[in-house]
């Protein structure tokens, strides 16, 4: 099993102002002050460093724009800091919004170097992008897949290929591609993409046999999106595995019960992403804003509810923290309980891929760094345990692409 950490790294102040719990995207960046972010930037830094040193196997980046959920708005910055002062850990870039990106043979020769400067620990995992990427990038939405598709089949040729070579396809074009960067990793570093609710996204994966990790939803839904990707495998001819699936879910771990469940509510306050359960009132138009999804993907999202304690179904939107942890939305307990409540999901989803969300919201770094050594100490090893009991091999065991032991290939 493969076990990743991840941070939305958030804005954080002291005091918040009342419009941020009205709509994220009308906060002007006239609230960024540098000396705090520069603070933040290094804290999360520090934090990946000590994911790294306590065991976990990857350290998963993403960005987004124009928005103080998320403070890593260029992840391959991080993504090359990380390559220079981590040593062991997979760089997992979930991801780079291809559809944002008029140059992708730019994006091309970054990935390239990250990949060789880490001597081959790139993940570089690609997605569509929210609507606000697309807005705040000036891209038409309605071309956000042909982009997404045509800039992951550039980026493949352009890693497999020996240049020079011309590239010509609706939206980019180029006389000569021949980057002196090429990819540590052969044939090129190993594609994942995240997700929610597309299934057109989940069938794309399947076909190219990429591993797909949903992202903080509920665990229904979750397994609905893994059925998609096994049934499509079978229709391509192949069997899909735990290797080709994963899951990630917000985890808060404290020496008891009652202190976890004080300090893990920090993670549903502060500046959060709408995407998010406990978020509410995201500004429709940059959101989703028409042309982005299919009518089938919009269906799809608004199937995206979390029941409450008492079985009640509420809006994902309206779920309280306390709904959250009945329903397994976030773990939160002693190391003992989360572990319990970590193998149900091993169980009952199957994925060879779990990524802890931890820190986010206004979480604290003291928090942040005594939930990551619980885990490292008890909750990791347990977890190696499970999914060797269930049978649940990640990407770094069974090859994704072709099924056969990752060990027999290297050999």
């Amino acid at each position: 099993m493969f076990i990743g950490h991840f941070t939305e790294e958030p804005w954080q102040v002291d005091n918040w102002p009342d419009e941020w719990g009205t709509g994220i995207h009308k906060v002007s960046n006239a609230e960024y002050d540098p000396k705090r972010a520069a603070n933040l930037y290094n804290r999360y830094l520090d934090e990946k460093i000590y994911a790294e040193e306590v065991g976990f196997d990857g350290l998963m980046v993403n960005e987004h724009h124009s928005a103080p959920f998320c403070m890593n708005g260029v992840a391959n910055v991080q993504a090359s800091i990380l390559a220079r002062i981590t040593s062991k850990v997979k760089i997992l870039l979930l991801g780079n919004i291809l559809p944002i990106h008029d140059d992708p043979l730019w994006l091309a020769e970054q990935l390239a170097m990250i990949d060789v400067i880490s001597r081959g620990r790139l993940i570089p995992g690609i997605v569509r992008g929210s609507g606000g990427e697309s807005i705040s990038h000036n891209i038409p939405p309605h071309y956000n897949r042909e982009r997404f598709e045509e800039a992951h089949d550039f980026l493949i040729k352009t890693w497999t290929t020996p240049g020079p070579f011309r590239w010509e396809s609706k939206h980019y074009q180029y006389r000569y591609v021949n980057p002196w960067a090429v990819p540590y990793q052969k044939p090129h570093p190993p594609i994942w993409v995240p997700g929610t609710s597309s299934r057109e996204t989940v069938e794309w994966c399947a076909r190219h046999r990429y591993p797909y990790i949903m992202l903080s939803t509920q665990l229904e839904l979750t397994r609905e999106m893994f059925k998609v990707y096994y049934e499509t495998a079978e229709e391509e001819g192949y069997d899909a595995g735990p290797q080709h699936l994963g899951y990630m879910f917000f985890v808060h771990v404290e020496e008891t019960k009652a202190r976890a469940m004080e300090v893990g509510r920090t993670l549903t306050q502060g500046v959060r992403s709408p995407f998010d359960p406990g978020v509410q009132r995201p500004i429709p138009w940059i959101m989703s804003p028409p042309g982005l999804n299919t009518r089938t993907a919009v269906a799809l999202r608004r199937q995206m509810v979390a029941p409450d304690a008492k079985g009640r179904t509420r809006a994902g939107a309206l779920a309280t923290f306390e709904d959250q942890v009945a329903t397994r939305g976030m773990i939160v307990g002693t190391p003992e309980q989360c572990v319990e409540d970590i193998r149900y999901i091993m169980d009952y989803l199957r994925p060879g891929i779990i990524i802890f969300r931890t820190g986010d919201g206004a979480m604290d770094h003291e928090s942040q760094m005594r939930t990551l050594k619980l885990m490292g100490e008890e909750v990791l090893p347990a977890m190696r345990d499970i999914a060797k009991e269930l049978g649940l091999p990640g990407p770094y065991e069974v090859d994704p692409a072709t099924n056969e032991p990752v060990a027999a290939l290297a050999s």
